[in-house]
């Protein structure tokens, strides 16, 4: 009690400091959008005497590889309260250092932007779309000191604010100055600056607000709103409650712009969204997208790993649990469709044909999900020159997840007669880890580990043993569930995609003259690997027939049956030519069927895939 105590005095002597200190201000201005660049001035006031150093981010919150933004700064100038330069220092190449200064210090400099999605700042004559991380440099050791952000409009336009930052002064649609409590929320904090379309809905005493910058009609922005709206109510029912948003609201920032980079990135009151297909072109793509991201409000936002809680924006921040923050995410958003009846059955097996066939692949006998969660710095949009394995020793954490998901749900469905499921294990997360908050806007103050998430299914399924075998197969481990039984369950079928036919493997190849290039890398588990075969190899016959092209390899294995043994002629680096046999096998690939549910079928589905929002408010 007493250590609660101390603690939170501090936390109170924190947020007297952090009232009591001087605002940093930034005024974001555009003075030439169409040369697509946007000038930020910054202002740090009450400082003290030591050197300031400034720093422009490396990453952004929701993202885990490395973007170091600080190369698309530059004419970075500083001055003192009488407006004399500063000299500034580059001690590495995402800061400035400032030895000498006085109290105050006016920073000014241009970013250019040009790209429309989730990480960067994008900037033209139609809008600024700005991720904050990408645009503000930061003042190390000044992280808990209140932020007031004032937009400027372009000459001649007439653009609108969306952002998740607090409205400074009076409210409205023209309001254009903002505040964050510190340097996390700013962070974490994105803005649409543009001609957007905003459209606002109520759910109990939450609101939420669509905000669109597009090129269709109003009347499908109403109808696609009516959609995001099913979303939202849908989701509320797995975890019972909506988190309490701290501006009032939680926004959606969309950009689907002939222009804009797919993506969905999620943020603690809000989410960006952007795409170059319309409402009208995708729809359902689109809505996915949503219900991903939404979910996120919850889950990775506020149900938070220990490893990106407080975000570190000098670094990339590292989690072995994005299996659950992501992957858990990646099963609902399509399920919470699938609830709502925004797709039909056809396409939610769809998807979980596309999970068990992920899970399936090469790279789970080499990492397991929590080792694939920590290969998120590298793959989470990062770039690579020199060749990876990476096709063969990797899957992504979203399917991987989402895959342990779906056995998860149907396990714990199946041993309590679908009493017990995974709503009820994100219930649980959300009541011990996410609902307690922070008790600073911008924080996390009980953020979980692996161990905490095992402790949580033990609890929910009453089986300790259980939790830990599961965590140690699936999780820590390298088994595959065995989907088809949990399928069966709700009237769903495993059935081969191509029952008899000869596979030799999922090789890609490509023409060449005199032959055909094997294109990826070969897998261990196809049978063409034992022959030797492998990235950029070159098969010359196969069969005693001469090979032209791939066309000539899938003639070759239609004139036989798994089990069949066939030689290979292949060309590589060492060899101008070597013959191989290789023991053809069945095509392993398989397919989800919905087949027509007897009753005990019937009431499993109806309580799997049915809206969970509809019987809350039957009972």
């Amino acid at each position: 009690m007493k250590r609660a105590l101390i603690a939170l005095a501090l936390l109170a002597a924190a947020a007297v400091r952090s009232q009591a200190a001087a605002p940093i201000r930034y005024r974001l201005s555009f003075p030439e959008p169409q040369h697509r660049w946007m000038q930020v001035q910054a202002t740090y006031t009450d400082l003290p005497s030591a050197a300031l150093e400034l720093r422009m981010s490396r990453s952004s919150p929701g993202r885990y590889s490395l973007h170091d933004f600080a190369k698309n700064v530059y004419d970075v100038h500083a001055a003192d309260e009488s407006g004399r330069e500063l000299a500034a220092t580059r001690p590495d190449p995402y800061g400035w250092t400032i030895a000498r200064h006085g109290s105050s210090v006016t920073l000014n400099y241009k970013v250019f932007g040009d790209r429309v999605d989730g990480t960067y700042l994008a900037v033209d004559e139609t809008h600024a779309h700005v991720n904050m991380p990408a645009a503000i440099m930061w003042a190390r050791g000044l992280d808990d000191r209140p932020i007031e952000v004032a937009f400027e409009q372009p000459a001649g336009t007439r653009w609108r604010v969306a952002t998740q930052l607090h409205a400074a002064g009076a409210s409205g649609a023209d309001r254009f100055e903002f505040t964050a409590p510190n340097l996390q929320y700013l962070m974490d904090s994105p803005a649409e600056f543009g001609p957007i379309v905003m459209r606002q809905f109520a759910v109990g005493a939450s609101t939420f607000r669509f905000a669109l910058h597009h090129t269709g009609s109003d009347a499908e922005v109403d109808g696609y709103v009516k959609d995001v709206e099913k979303i939202v109510r849908e989701e509320r029912a797995i975890y019972g409650e909506y988190p309490a948003y701290e501006p009032g609201y939680y926004t959606f920032l969309a950009d689907y712009l002939p222009y804009a980079n797919g993506d969905g990135m999620e943020h603690r009151n809000s989410t960006v969204i952007t795409s170059s297909a319309s409402i009208a072109s995708a729809r359902t793509r689109l809505l996915d997208t949503v219900a991903h991201e939404f979910f996120h409000c919850w889950n990775v936002e506020r149900i938070r790993p220990q490893g990106l809680e407080p975000f570190d924006f000098d670094r990339a921040d590292l989690s072995g649990e994005l299996w659950l923050a992501e992957g858990f995410t990646q099963y609902y958003g399509p399920l919470v469709l699938q609830r709502t009846k925004l797709v039909d059955l056809a396409e939610t097996a769809r998807t979980f044909t596309g999970l068990i066939e992920t899970v399936s692949g090469p790279g789970r006998l080499v990492r397991s999900a929590e080792e694939m969660s920590r290969m998120a710095p590298f793959i989470d949009g990062g770039r690579t020159v020199d060749r990876t394995n990476w096709p063969i020793t990797v899957i992504s954490y979203y399917p991987f997840g989402g895959a342990i998901a779906l056995a998860l749900d149907l396990s714990l469905r199946a041993r309590s007669d679908s009493r017990v499921s995974l709503d009820d294990f994100m219930q649980a997360m959300w009541r011990t880890y996410g609902k307690p908050g922070g008790a600073r806007e911008g924080y996390v103050d009980h953020p979980y580990t692996i161990a905490d998430a095992e402790a949580t299914l033990a609890e929910v399924s009453g089986d300790r043993a259980f939790a830990r075998d599961f965590f140690a197969r699936y999780v820590e481990g390298h088994d595959e569930a065995n989907y088809g039984p949990l399928l069966a369950r709700a009237g769903f079928a495993l059935r081969k995609r191509n029952p008899g036919r000869a596979w030799l493997g999922d090789v890609r190849l490509e023409s060449r003259g005199s032959g055909a290039r094997v294109a990826e890398l070969v897998a261990p588990t196809w049978p063409i690997y034992a022959a030797g075969v492998d990235l950029d190899d070159e098969l010359q016959q196969i069969d005693g027939a001469r090979v032209a092209g791939p066309g000539d390899v899938t003639a070759a294995l239609q004139r036989h049956k798994p089990g069949d043994t066939i030689a290979i002629v292949y060309a590589n680096r060492a060899v101008a030519s070597k013959t191989a046999t290789i023991t053809l096998a069945e095509d392993p690939h398989i397919d989800v069927v919905a087949l027509d549910p007897d009753a005990s079928q019937r009431a499993f589905r109806d309580r799997w895939l049915n809206s969970q929002e509809s019987a809350a408010r039957i009972r």
